[in-house]
Parts: C-alpha cells; sequence; structure tokens
C-alpha cells in the first residue's frame, strides 16, 4: 500500500488465503485523524469495512476480559496501520520505508510495550484453559472474513507524491516550444497548438477534482439483531430452568456466559449485513455481569452468614469454629493465644467486609488466600484489583505448631500476618 497504486481484489472463492492476506497488507485500514476515541484502529477498522466502529471497540474490550488478547491486539494495530495523511505505518516508518507522522522513538515505546501486554496475557489463567487463544483465532478468523467479503469496500487511498503543477508544466512547454521557434526546430514535428497539455484551471492550479460520488442508498434493515435477541432470550430461559432443574453444569456464569456468546454471534454476523447494531445494548451489560460472576465469589453472600463484626481470640484449639462467616462485615481472628503443638484448621469467609487473622510468630502456615475485588497481603505475598488471583503457599515456621487456614472474600481486603 504505496504511492496511488490501485489494486482490484479478486471476489468469491478465487480469491485464495494467500491474495487475501496480501491485499489486507496492501489495503490495511488507516487509522483516522477524527471520530476515534484513541488511536483510531476500531474507528479505522470500521470505516474500513462498513460496519460500526463501536462493534470493533466491544469486541476489543471483550477479547480484553475474557480472552487477554485485546490491548496487544490493539497495541499491534497502532504500530502497523498508517494514520491518516501518512504513507506508512510507524513501524514502517522506524525501519525506513517511508515517512510516518509517529516519531520513531514512539514506535520504539509502541514495540516495547507489544511486550508487557503479550507476558501479561500468558500470564493469566487465559492460556491454561485455552481462552485466550480460541479468542484470538475468533478475531484473526473475523478479521479475514470481513477483508474477504468487504475488501472491495472503501479501498484507502495513499497520498500520492508531489508532481509540478499544470501550470509549471506549460509554462515550461511554452518556453521550449518558443525557443524552438527562434532556432527553428520542432523538438515533436508536430505544431504546439496540437500539443496534449493538461488543462490548467483558471487559478493557474490543477483543475477541480471530480467530486465524490453520493453514498449508495441504504438497503433494507436486516433483522438479524430481533433474531439474535429471540435467540438470546431462549438460551437464557432454557439455561434457568436447567439450573432450577439441579443440572450442575448450568451455573449462573455458565448460562451467562452462553447467552453473552450467542449475542457475540450476532454482532459478528450482523457486521457483515449492516444490522445488529442494537445488541450492543445487550451485549455491555451482559459482559460486566459476566465478569462480576467470574471474579466475584458470591457464594460467600448468604443470609445464613448474618451481619455485623466479628473479633475471635480463641485461647484452644476446642474453641476455633470450622467456619467464620459473614455476608457483610469485618473479621478480625486472633490465633496468637494458642498453645504450641496443637494443630489447627479453620476457615475465613466474607462476603463484604474487610478480613483480618493474626497467626502465632513462630508457627508452620499453609494459607489461601483470595478476594474478588481489593487488597491481599497474605504473609508478605501481595495482590491488588479485581479478581485476584489465589495466594496459596506454606510459611516455614520454628515452634512446631501448625496451622492451616482459608481466607474468602467477596469484596474487601484480606491480611494475613504474625502476631
Amino acid at each position: 500500500m504505496s504511492g496511488s497504486e490501485t489494486h482490484t481484489p479478486r471476489r468469491g472463492p478465487a480469491a485464495g488465503f494467500e491474495h487475501t492476506v496480501k491485499d489486507f497488507w496492501r489495503s490495511r485500514p488507516v487509522r483516522p485523524a477524527h471520530g476515534r476515541k484513541f488511536a483510531g484502529v476500531a474507528a479505522g477498522i470500521g470505516y474500513r469495512y462498513g460496519i460500526d466502529p463501536t462493534v470493533v471497540r466491544v469486541a476489543l474490550v471483550a477479547a480484553t476480559v475474557f480472552g487477554g488478547f485485546g490491548v496487544f491486539v490493539y497495541l499491534l494495530g497502532w504500530l502497523f496501520l498508517p494514520q491518516e495523511g501518512d504513507s506508512v505505518s510507524a513501524f514502517e516508518g522506524l525501519i525506513g520505508r517511508g515517512r510516518a507522522s509517529s516519531s520513531p522513538a514512539f514506535a520504539v515505546l509502541l514495540l516495547l510495550l507489544l511486550f508487557p501486554g503479550l507476558t501479561w496475557t500468558l500470564s493469566g489463567g487465559w492460556m491454561t484453559d485455552g481462552t485466550g487463544l480460541i479468542g484470538f483465532a475468533l478475531m484473526a478468523v473475523a478479521l479475514y472474513l470481513l477483508h474477504r467479503n468487504r475488501g472491495q469496500f472503501n479501498r484507502p487511498v495513499m497520498p500520492a507524491p508531489a508532481y509540478p503543477t499544470a501550470a509549471f508544466s506549460m509554462a515550461s512547454a511554452a518556453t521550449s516550444a518558443s525557443t524552438a521557434t527562434e532556432s527553428g526546430w520542432d523538438p515533436l514535428a508536430a505544431d504546439p497548438s496540437a500539443w496534449d497539455l493538461p488543462n490548467a484551471s483558471p487559478s493557474g492550479g490543477l483543475p477541480p477534482q471530480t467530486p465524490p460520488a453520493p453514498p449508495a442508498p441504504r438497503g433494507r434493515k436486516s433483522k438479524i439483531g430481533a433474531a439474535t435477541f429471540g435467540l438470546a432470550v431462549l438460551v437464557a430461559g432454557i439455561g434457568t430452568v436447567l439450573n432450577l432443574d439441579g443440572e450442575a453444569w448450568f451455573t449462573v456464569q455458565h448460562v451467562v456466559g452462553l447467552t453473552l456468546g450467542v449475542v457475540g454471534i450476532g454482532l459478528v454476523a450482523g457486521s457483515f449485513v449492516r444490522g445488529g447494531r442494537g445488541l450492543i445494548g445487550l451485549a455491555v451489560p451482559l459482559a460486566i455481569v459476566g465478569m462480576a460472576l467470574t471474579t466475584v465469589p458470591f457464594e460467600n453472600f448468604s443470609a445464613k452468614g448474618g451481619f455485623g463484626d466479628i473479633k475471635a481470640t480463641p485461647s484452644a484449639a476446642s474453641e476455633v469454629l470450622p467456619e467464620y462467616h459473614r455476608s457483610a462485615g469485618n473479621i478480625d481472628l486472633d490465633l496468637t493465644k494458642l498453645p504450641a503443638g496443637t494443630p489447627v484448621t479453620t476457615k475465613v469467609s466474607n462476603g463484604a467486609g474487610n478480613s483480618t487473622v493474626l497467626v502465632p510468630a513462630g508457627a508452620e502456615v499453609k494459607v489461601t488466600c483470595e478476594t474478588g475485588a481489593g487488597e491481599v497481603d497474605c504473609l508478605g505475598q501481595s495482590r491488588s484489583g479485581v479478581g485476584v488471583d489465589t495466594v496459596d503457599f506454606t510459611s516455614a515456621g520454628t515452634s512446631g505448631q501448625k496451622i492451616v487456614l482459608q481466607v474468602e472474600n467477596g469484596v474487601g481486603n484480606v491480611e494475613v500476618r504474625r502476631g
């Protein structure tokens, strides 16, 4: 995609995989200067293939939340998609293939950001259960199908190289003709009045450009949105009935995930036929609910747990409860008064509130700490954020006393420290 190259893509089955990929690179989307939210990657893809940029943004956010690859893909687009008015991308400008508005230093920064972005994606649980790879594959397939079916539309025209104006060319030609007439020699062996010169505008510049053709009239409104909504309601209803019937797999999380999957398929299908835009209003809240259900342990919110604070300081192993539970409130458990030698096992579960546990200084502690949203400081091991990874390890002791401790919070901070 350089200069003013004109390329007409093949259509239908004749366009093979290799040809489609090469044509995508030659006519890849351009990040617009206007109408974008950040770097213009989603807007460029949307404008290039005639789909709503909001659909692309929702797909990238969903890929970040549920697959981890959204940020990495966005950085790739920022680096390899040229900006409006540039003939090359930031990466191509860095390696000397042309001039880009992004500085080489900024291109290097984007390259460096790719590595922590990919590391963050691979370090989570996305790769162990295959979610990340599946999401990345779906994004790649969707982009391939978009270009295969809509690559002939809105093909970007890169800035043409600067040429001498028509007036300058005519003046030069007239000067040459005058010189040739005076010397009695016609370099073209023809009457200068018959020369085919470009027509100059009255102002002496290039002739006025032909105005672009008006956009094609919009076709019939697609019914894919209504069909997808109906199917999503049907899937949610069947899943809810099976959940109430005792089917173990059909948990609330799985039902929401299945419904969101149906809506996502409808969004992708609608992007090809200019329909289903209203599904965005359903996909966004479903994605938020799905993220909350998969990160916050709602099983800790139960009426039997009660409300209010718990402060316990058992002085004997027999006084230690198997579980200290609250639906809402703070839990403070002090195990430093226990006599040495007796093993102790207990659990602290809290729906909403802070949980703090003190353990003896010389005890060997096998501890598991987890919170859906908040901070964890578990014997020096710290985490913070939403959906904090479980902290699970054994801390050695010197007194011979053994304590097995599990602390789970829905929302709130978890702290385990030695007294």
